[in-house]
């Protein structure tokens, strides 16, 4: 039983946890950083409009939080812009996966999972095309280390390829452990990845087939142990950031999937981590691309014109 008031104090921490003014600050000195070497065409420091892009989405991020949780709206504008960010993070990183094969990484494989099924959410289907080949082509070397240790990011990705009919290594049926299985034959370190998803593994085996009472059931346990685990988000663990922490979101693309297959689940749920702004937020389908950012425009400009290699230029326009 997760102790209410904890529970409270957490969420309160959560809405506080973002200094708008500092994280715009660093958004308005990225934009001259950028502006300067777009203008001056420096080629030998471009890495940094990668590095810009994390500024970017720390921007939208505290935007989304301050309207959504400080001021009760209900855009989700910012959540798809922090999406399309996430996306270029990839396409920039590939660039430089020759010339800086050591350079860190600006997202985590649980980022590249989490924009892939919000691209599927909002119906984008082109650019969630793209993502896909992204982690399929890139899985488990430099640019996608796929070290992933938390359960319910294992759950997403093996729901989106049975849901959408695509395989990862062969198979759509206990996608973490055929990952284990490639990493261990290639010699790549896996040990964070789990072996059991507990509770998310029932769901896969059930949630195409399953009725809307037995669906229901599965909706209030994963609340649950969401819930339990944001409790405790100073600890950092699964659910214990401060960009998603109380945005259920796996719950939400669950609910999304089965309504895409005519088994929409009745949500009669209103516990508090489902009665929460976030988790209370809708999403069109198709949804309308969001105005471009004006600093990421210019990045994607950037690449576009200096690097033919560069993937988006292999699509042709992308998020309009």
């Amino acid at each position: 039983m997760v102790n209410q008031k904890k529970l409270e104090l957490a969420f309160k921490k959560y809405k506080k946890g973002h200094n708008f003014e500092g994280i715009k600050q660093d958004y308005e000195e990225r934009t001259v950083d950028v502006q300067n070497i777009v203008d001056s065409n420096l080629i030998e420091k471009d890495h940094i409009l990668l590095l810009s892009l994390e500024e970017i989405f720390r921007y939208y991020m505290s935007l989304w939080k301050r309207d959504v949780l400080v001021k009760g709206g209900h855009t989700i504008e910012p959540l798809k812009v922090m999406q399309m960010t996430a996306f270029y993070q990839c396409m920039g990183h590939d660039l430089y996966k020759v010339k800086y094969p050591k350079m860190r990484l600006e997202y985590s494989f649980g980022d590249v999972v989490r924009s892939l099924i919000h691209c599927s959410m909002f119906g984008w289907e082109k650019e969630e095309s793209l993502l896909f080949d992204f982690i399929v082509h890139h899985l488990g070397d430099n640019l996608m280390p796929a070290k992933e240790w938390e359960t319910h990011i294992w759950f997403l990705l093996e729901l989106y390829l049975q849901y959408r009919e695509k395989t990862i290594l062969a198979t759509n049926r206990q996608v973490h452990l055929a990952v284990i299985d490639k990493f261990r034959e290639e010699g790549i370190p896996y040990g964070n990845i789990p072996e059991d998803l507990h509770l998310y593994a029932k769901v896969l085996e059930q949630w195409k087939d399953a009725n809307d009472d037995e669906m229901q059931q599965f909706i209030v346990e994963m609340s649950e142990f969401h819930t339990g685990l944001v409790s405790e988000i100073d600890k950092m663990g699964e659910f214990g950031d401060y960009r998603y922490g109380f945005y259920p979101y796996e719950i939400i693309y669950l609910m999304h999937v089965r309504q895409k297959i005519g088994k929409p689940i009745t949500n009669s749920l209103t516990d508090f981590l489902m009665d929460t702004p976030e988790a209370k937020l809708e999403f069109n389908n198709p949804e309308p691309y969001p105005e471009w950012d004006p600093v990421m425009r210019r990045i994607d400009d950037f690449y576009r014109r200096h690097y033919p290699e560069y993937l988006p230029n292999t699509y042709g326009s992308l998020f309009q």
